[in-house]
């Protein structure tokens, strides 16, 4: 099968930053279904792994995670899925990635692709709307109640995959008031029209943004990105008890800065349920099943931002480049071998 790999760490210029690779068909056993991958997109998590992670003795490594597409085979033991159903999902970060014609991953991290969207529009969506909704309900414990208001939510790095959907989950599911960051015209107006009430600069200081607008402390924040560079203000512009989650990974933080506010500090890895196979792993086949539910009903919509082609070394070597310029709106699709 053709499939997109490496066999060393390398900056993205380098000529086998990514290369096109042919490998043996993988066969499903155990929970394990068989997926013709039709879609992947890229993600931050991507260009990571990529970078600080080599191949052991020059073996070669895929990567990727986001997926949509075709069960082709199942293994003995599944029971939620038949060959031939639509499906996406997110993979695990400890087995084989999406950029390959052929892919295992375990049912219960599975879910079914939406009907009204395309394999590309489907791939855009699932590892940021696990990310963001464990951010939002499991972490930060924010009601799906909107008539609880007077409650609000700012989110670092609106624009990008997960601020997209978040922001979408968080207008249409709760009550927040929601304040968007956003550093360009485009990307604030695409903020806009997810449904941020408010867009603030993320080149300025937040804490001096929020006061520019009016607005009280922040009940919520969800720090998608440069935690570290906003950490100084998020301590100042969010309430006392509020709740903090990230997603990145900063190199350090003053956590002392939230004890006075006795500000609670959640982090999301949206990989660990997989990683460790917890009890409750199988939530993420029901949180993708609700998603796709809320897609289908036209509550949420896709986070599909460019369509780069076809799934080769090349197109992903371009994915990657914008990922790492941090320019990036919405998600990057690569659809088809």
């Amino acid at each position: 099968m053709k499939a997109v790999a490496y066999r060393a760490s390398h900056p993205i210029d380098h000529p086998e930053a990514l290369i096109d690779v042919e490998l043996p068909a993988p066969v499903a056993a155990g929970r394990d279904l068989l997926v013709e991958v039709k879609a992947v997109s890229v993600n931050p998590v991507d260009t990571k792994v990529r970078k600080n992670v080599a191949p052991a003795g020059g073996e070669l490594k895929v990567i990727g995670w986001d997926a949509a597409g075709v069960v082709k085979a199942v293994g003995p033991d599944v029971t939620l899925f038949k060959v031939g159903d639509e499906v996406w999902y997110a993979g695990s970060l400890t087995r084989a990635g999406t950029n390959s014609e052929l892919h295992l991953v375990d049912e219960r991290i599975v879910g079914r692709k939406p009907r009204i969207l395309d394999f590309g529009q489907a791939a855009a969506l699932p590892l940021t709307a696990i990310t963001a909704w464990e951010l939002l309900f499991d972490r930060l414990q924010v009601s799906r109640d909107k008539t609880v208001t007077g409650k609000s939510l700012l989110v670092i790095g609106a624009a990008g995959g997960v601020g997209s959907i978040l922001v979408q989950l968080a207008r249409q599911l709760t009550g927040l008031n929601i304040i968007a960051t956003a550093s360009r015209a485009d990307t604030a107006a695409w903020a806009a029209e997810l449904g941020a009430h408010h867009v603030i600069d993320h080149s300025k200081p937040l804490d001096a943004e929020i006061k520019r607008l009016g607005l009280p402390p922040v009940t919520y924040v969800a720090a998608l990105n440069q935690t570290d560079a906003h950490f100084a203000a998020i301590a100042e512009l969010i309430a006392p008890q509020g709740k903090l989650a990230l997603i990145d990974d900063p190199a350090q933080l003053d956590v002392g800065k939230l004890k006075r506010k006795s500000v609670s500090l959640h982090w999301e890895f949206m990989f660990t349920r997989s990683m460790f196979e917890t009890e409750d792993m199988a939530q993420q086949h029901a949180l993708l099943d609700e998603v796709a539910r809320l897609v289908d009903s036209g509550v949420l919509k896709s986070t599909l931002g460019a369509r780069y082609g076809a799934i080769n070394a090349a197109n992903l070597k371009r994915a990657h480049a914008l990922l790492e310029s941090n320019r990036a709106k919405g998600k990057i699709v690569l659809e088809g071998y």
